[in-house]
């Protein structure tokens, strides 16, 4: 499915509209979030806003989504993945979406987030990567499930911490970081 461009200035106040959630969404819970106080901290008008989306929910369920399909296409891009070397452009794929996205990520991951969303992502992440392992490694399902399972909370925990610290870390770095600690997992 080929996304349709969007005028520069829709893109503009969209962007505008994301980073205020987030930054609101870093402070108080969605439920306690209003469309005022949204646009006040993003200095637009209601019904600029209301040319959008219909509420605050219509906002984070159009977003989730929208972050949800970048997910979907990095694992269309790659779904024969070979574990031993090709990983790492999947992996890195993951953590640039997470980069574009970092204030939106770093809301919904966060203290206020949305954890319907992490376990929307990990569950997506999760099927395609034990696809692959059981495809790859038949003869160990049982324990790759496991193995996948930690290292799954481990990159999760990671991505927080990446996201949360604003590190200095680039997309290339994490990959690597995230492949070394999972491979010797899944190794074990």
């Amino acid at each position: 499915m080929v996304k349709e461009k969007k005028d520069r200035r829709i893109r503009k106040t969209e962007n505008q509209l994301r980073a205020g959630l987030a930054k609101l969404m870093k402070e108080k819970n969605i439920r306690e979030i209003t469309v005022k106080e949204l646009v006040e901290e993003v200095d637009i008008n209601r019904s600029t806003f209301y040319l959008h989306y219909t509420d605050i929910y219509n906002m984070m369920s159009t977003i989730e989504e929208e972050l949800m399909e970048d997910f979907r296409q990095v694992i269309a891009d790659h779904p024969e993945v070979d574990l031993e070397c090709e990983n790492a452009a999947y992996v890195k794929e993951i953590f640039s979406v997470l980069e574009k996205n970092r204030e939106i990520c770093q809301a919904l991951m966060g203290e206020h987030g949305d954890m319907a969303f992490v376990y929307r992502l990990e569950g997506l992440i999760a099927e395609h990567s034990v696809r692959l392992f059981k495809s790859q490694h038949p003869e160990m399902v049982d324990e790759l499930q496991y193995a996948y399972t930690f290292c799954l909370f481990g990159c999760i925990g990671m991505i927080k911490k990446w996201l949360d610290e604003d590190s200095d870390q680039t997309v290339e770095e994490m990959a690597a970081i995230c492949l070394l600690y999972t491979s010797d997992a899944a190794d074990d």
